[in-house]
């Protein structure tokens, strides 16, 4: 998806350079968990030092958030296409690409440090066997023998404004993209609601299994939290979604299949 987007001509506006950066967000993502997760099941030796661990928790931090605020600003940018097209290019610009990008791995990068730095202050008890395929916050804190007021604390306060933030971002944008679709005179055929319905479906449907495993994983006390439901909710924002985000925006977009048939076209030819 990276290399066509980049490729192609047609694909040259602020939305599919946002599905560009979202698909190196979901790679990076999958590649911080999925590999050593693969190779502790076909050696079957689950081991993993405490630099890498801490290392581990970093990076996938960084992305995971990045992708929470990547998601909000892709709703905004399909607002702005579909309510305001006139003015799409000056909203829109690159300049403004650039610093919503900026902005977002920015905040990732306070967030994850944040987080990261705090985690080394807690004394650890018993940290041989950890309940899970990868190291996240709440199972790490699960085996502090020290207090873990601060990092609770942290995570709530983050996961609030990671999750609950951008989701009222998304909820606005769609609450008045839909209400635009339905009673606006700019979108009059059926044809032209069906696009913009598409083009936004696709969209909530990532959304939609992101952000609920993420907020079923973080966004509850861990004296109710299960471990089991944790790992099951967290296989989706962390493989399932980055495996599934290429083809939620690509199969349903003309623009991308069409470019991606004439790209193939150019190989078979030459």
């Amino acid at each position: 998806m990276i290399i066509l987007i980049r490729l192609s001509s047609h694909l040259g506006t602020t939305m599919y350079y946002f599905i560009s950066s979202l698909s190196f967000i979901d790679l990076c993502h999958s590649t911080v968990i999925t590999p050593k997760m693969l190779v502790n099941f076909v050696t079957e030796k689950n081991i993993i030092s405490y630099p890498e661990c801490m290392t581990q928790l970093y990076f996938f931090l960084i992305f995971a958030i990045a992708e929470c605020h990547m998601l909000a600003a892709m709703a905004y940018d399909h607002y702005i296409a579909i309510c305001s097209p006139l003015l799409y290019d000056v909203i829109m610009s690159p300049e403004a690409h650039f610093y919503l990008i900026f902005g977002m791995y920015t905040i990732s990068l306070v967030c994850a440090s944040a987080h990261t730095g705090c985690i080394f202050r807690v004394h650890f008890c018993k940290f041989d066997v950890i309940n899970h395929y990868f190291f996240d916050l709440p199972s790490l804190l699960n085996f502090s023998c020290s207090s873990t007021y601060v990092n609770e604390l942290l995570v709530l306060i983050f996961s609030a404004f990671t999750i609950l933030a951008p989701s009222l971002t998304l909820l606005g944008s769609y609450v008045f993209t839909i209400v635009s679709i339905l009673r606006t005179l700019r979108i009059r055929s059926t044809e032209g609601r069906s696009k913009a319905f598409s083009m936004c479906s696709s969209h909530i449907l990532a959304v939609t299994i992101f952000y609920g495993s993420a907020a079923f994983r973080y966004l509850q006390p861990s004296s109710v939290s299960s471990m089991d439901k944790g790992k099951v909710s967290s296989v989706f924002y962390t493989i399932i979604v980055p495996m599934l985000n290429p083809p939620i925006y690509s199969l349903r977009n003309k623009d991308v299949d069409v470019s991606l048939r004439k790209m193939l076209m150019k190989r078979i030819l030459f």
